[in-house]
């Protein structure tokens, strides 16, 4: 008998449909907020990175390209990659630029003109203006147009680093990623304190970490 994978390794389909649809229509974009939420609510609820480890359609897809279709040279990425300063310090880079998007929406929500165009590296404006988007809200339009360049932007430097190292290198400083570890890891030391304050106040040792 043939095995089936499960279902949760075709998810790269997901990704891979998010930047076609985006192409056709701007809107779609919204759905990439499932990626920004479901890793922070799977970390905060469960305590780990079930997400990255298994249900990243976006890490699916540089293994496939990188691994099943040799796009990758499989180097091993570089210390300064792998560091803490620089995983850190993208994120908030990372996060810094996600919130000069959201301050743009918000201008827009309140009279600005909508800027009709996908910014990519944070530095390169990409015409998008062939989309209708006169049918919902300027702002909510923004926004799309704002996200999708954060997600676009994001595979790109994915695909470079699939490129010149492994396949998932992108992993190694995913901001999504560096943050919900860190998440795991206050849950885990918090788990800790208080399975140390229940041992101290009921004389039993059970660990709370898993």
């Amino acid at each position: 008998m043939s095995k089936h994978k499960p279902w949760y390794e075709y998810l790269w389909i997901f990704s891979v449909l998010y930047l076609l649809l985006g192409f056709f229509n701007i809107l779609f974009a919204w759905l990439g907020l499932i990626c920004f939420l479901v890793p922070l609510f799977i970390s905060i609820v469960r305590g780990n990175k079930a997400y990255c480890n298994k249900y990243c359609g976006r890490g699916q897809l540089f293994e496939l390209l990188g691994g099943r279709f040799g796009l990758s040279l499989k180097k091993i990425p570089p210390k300064f990659l792998r560091s803490k300063w620089f995983r850190y310090g993208f994120l908030v880079f990372f996060m810094t630029m996600f919130g000069l998007m959201l301050y743009s929406t918000y201008l827009v929500f309140a009279g600005a003109t909508l800027k009709e165009a996908v910014t990519l590296l944070w530095v390169f404006k990409l015409p998008w203006h062939w989309v209708n988007t006169s049918f919902v809200p300027a702002g909510v339009a923004q926004f799309a147009f704002g996200f999708y360049g954060v997600m676009l932007t994001s595979t790109v430097l994915g695909l470079g680093t699939m490129i010149f190292f492994k396949p998932r290198s992108w992993c190694v400083y995913c901001p999504m990623g560096t943050m919900t570890q860190s998440i795991c890891q206050l849950k885990h030391r918090k788990d800790n304190h208080n399975g140390r304050k229940s041992k101290k106040n009921s004389g039993t040792a059970e660990s709370t970490c898993q």
